[in-house]
This record gives C-alpha cells, structure tokens and sequence, in this order.
C-alpha cells in the first residue's frame, strides 16, 4: 500500500517536470533575442549603460504592451554585452550574439567597434541599427544591413566646421584626435568643411582614446598661436584636455563634437569646462517631439541621460515597427521592411535613405555656461 501511494506520487511529480518542461520549451520558442553592444566597462561605461538603458525601456515597454507577430504572443528578449569600447572585443561579441541568435543587434556605440562588427552581422545576414556611430565608414561599405538613427559625421563636421569659423571667429585652428574611426573621421570632416569656411589649420597633431596627459601635444600647440582647439574623441580624454589647456594659458577655446557634449565631460573638466563649445546629433532633448515625456520616464528608472539613451529607444522600435509590418522576426523579412522605415520617434521623425543613414538629421552646438550645458543653436 505505501509503495503504490510513493509510485503514484512519483508519477504525478515526474508528470509535472513534464508539463513544466514543456511549458518552458514553448516559451522558450517565443522569445525573440535581441543583441545590444557598448561599452559597459571602462572610461566609457557611463554612455555605454546610457545606450543599454535606452534600448532596455523599449524594450520592457513593448513587453509589458504585448507583441505578436505570425500570430503568436512573443517576448522581446535583450542581450546585453561589453564590447570595452575594443575594435577587437567587438568582433568576438559581434560573433557571441550571432552563434547566441539574436535577430538583430542594437549597436555599437562607437563607430571604432560599429565597423569591424557590421561585416559580422553582415554575413550572418542580421539587421544592425547602431544609436550613437557617427563615422561615415560605417554606412559606406554598402552592406544592407547596415543603418543608424542619428546623423553621421559629415553633417556634424560640417556644422562644426562652419560654426567654428563663422560663429566664433576662429582664425588660426589647432586639431587633436585620438585616431579612433570617431575622432579621426570627425576631426577630418571639421578640417574640410573649417578650411572651406576660411579658418587656416597650424597644426593638426593626434593622440589615442586611452591617453590622459597631453601637455606635450598642448605644448606643441600653444607655440602656434591658435585661437581654437579642436578635439576629435571622448569625454574621458577631452575632460583632461579642458584642464591642462588652461593649467597651459593657451588662451584659446575648446571645440568638440558629442563625444564631449556630456554630463560627464563637465565633471572631468570641472571648472575648466567653462565657455568650451560642443555639437551634438539631434535635436536638444526638451526640443525632441517625445523627449520630456522620454526624459521624465528615463530618469526616473535609470538617472540622467548622458546622450545617446534617446537614440537607443528610437533605434529598438525602428526594428520592431519592421518585425510589426514583416509580421515576422525573421532576420530577411526584417531587413526587407527597414528601408520602408517612416516612425516619428522620441528624436524626431526617421526614414532612412539608401545606405542606411537618417534623412536631414540636425545637429545641436551647445556651450558650457555657469555649469551646464546650453543650447547655442541647431543646423539642419
């Protein structure tokens, strides 16, 4: 009689793994995995977890909305990896994500680590929407899966270039980058579009995104007189940069593109910050059709926005809006479809053209005043 009542219990309980089992398997089968790749350690990890939070708010909104898509509820799944801001890193979890299944990938942040990964994706036929790489390279391979939701670095080094010359009456025009796809591009398309403007270059000297003592480099410069630095690269080198420029007396103003346009250059910078001038792509956030509302959401689960968090937002539901219309997360059928993107966004309204760049994105120059940033004016 005991025996019969334990075989009975061990039948019920290995009945229920069983359903349980099954029910997993199910659910597991409905899960859609999405990669999101940045920086999540290092100098850069405070944009990086901005660019992961934004992505992870789309995604927990339209979880909590509910997806279906070939008639079957799924779940939106984000896979979170840290590619340090290291061309390298980024190619081995370029290939984790790929060999993991994701369907497609939300970055990288940086254009350094966005190009060497795009040929990874490339092959594997996954669609890429990076928020925040800015380089040109990056949508000039030609590969189709290849798009971004922000303005490249030919409209933002125009800006910059423009504005340097006409709008603060640079003359004489010093230029550092730190070499990487970002700062060099960036620094190069400022040349270009300052030269044209009229400003003359005495010196264009170059410097790596994990260095932090450029008296040498200022040094050099401040023998050449100019009446402005231009600074292709990162906060974490552009803070320094502020400070030692100052400690110098090279009496001339700071420029640099959305790598400094951050709460955290200013902390780095400190008082230095003062008066330096800085672009970003977009639109400023309280001037974005969605940014308040984005803001108060955002800020009130992660902190303050750095810069790019809008941007990967408005990058996970251009993919979703695809997947919507395909009726399918197959990664062929979504790739299909993004060419047709027309989304109002948080940013502003996106549509891509043919290599996968945003059409007319604007661009902001802000300066530092009394300890914050200040929006100067914005070029479309």
């Amino acid at each position: 009689m005991n025996f019969g009542k334990f075989a009975v219990s061990a039948l019920s309980l290995a009945l229920a793994f069983s359903l349980s089992g099954c029910g997993k398997t199910e659910d597991a089968g409905n899960v859609i995995k999405i990669g999101s790749v940045a920086p999540l350690t290092g100098p850069q990890t405070h944009i990086g977890k901005d660019n992961e939070n934004g992505a992870r708010l789309a995604v927990d909104e339209i979880n909590a909305k509910g997806l279906e898509l070939g008639g079957k509820k799924v779940k939106l799944e984000l896979l979170g990896e840290d590619d340090q801001a290291e061309p390298k890193t980024a190619t081995i979890v370029a290939q984790k994500l790929v060999d993991a299944g994701v369907v497609a990938v939300i970055g990288h942040l940086n254009s350094g680590t966005t190009i060497p990964a795009s040929k990874i994706y490339h092959d594997a036929g996954i669609p890429q929407i990076s928020p925040s790489a800015t380089a040109v390279a990056y949508t000039a391979q030609g590969y189709n899966t290849a798009y971004r939701v922000m303005a490249n670095d030919a409209q933002q080094g125009r800006a910059l270039g423009q504005f340097a010359v006409t709008k603060m009456g640079a003359k004489k025009i010093a230029i550092i980058d730190d070499r990487t796809a970002y700062g060099q591009g960036l620094a190069d398309e400022f040349e270009k579009a300052a030269t044209a403007a009229g400003g003359e270059i005495v010196a264009h000297e170059f410097t790596n995104d994990h260095a932090t003592d450029f008296n040498a480099i200022l040094t050099s410069i401040k023998g050449k007189s100019p009446d402005l630095v231009f600074f292709g690269g990162m906060d974490p080198q552009g803070g320094p940069m502020a400070r030692q420029l100052k400690r110098l007396g090279l009496n001339a103003k700071l420029l640099g593109g959305d790598g400094l346009q951050n709460a955290n250059f200013m902390k780095l910078a400190g008082a230095d910050a003062e008066g330096v001038v800085a672009s970003s792509p977009g639109l400023p956030i309280d001037s974005m059709p969605g940014g308040p509302e984005f803001r108060k959401k955002f800020e009130a689960k992660y902190g303050v926005i750095q810069v790019y968090a809008p941007y990967a937002y408005d990058a996970v539901n251009v993919l979703v809006a695809a997947m919507k219309r395909a009726d399918s997360a197959d990664p062929a059928k979504v790739l299909a479809e993004l060419p047709k993107t027309d989304l109002q966004g948080v940013s502003g309204p996106i549509k891509f053209d043919a290599k996968g760049d945003t059409s007319g994105g604007a661009v902001t120059l802000y300066e530092v005043k009394n300890g914050a940033w200040q929006v100067l004016e914005t070029v479309k």
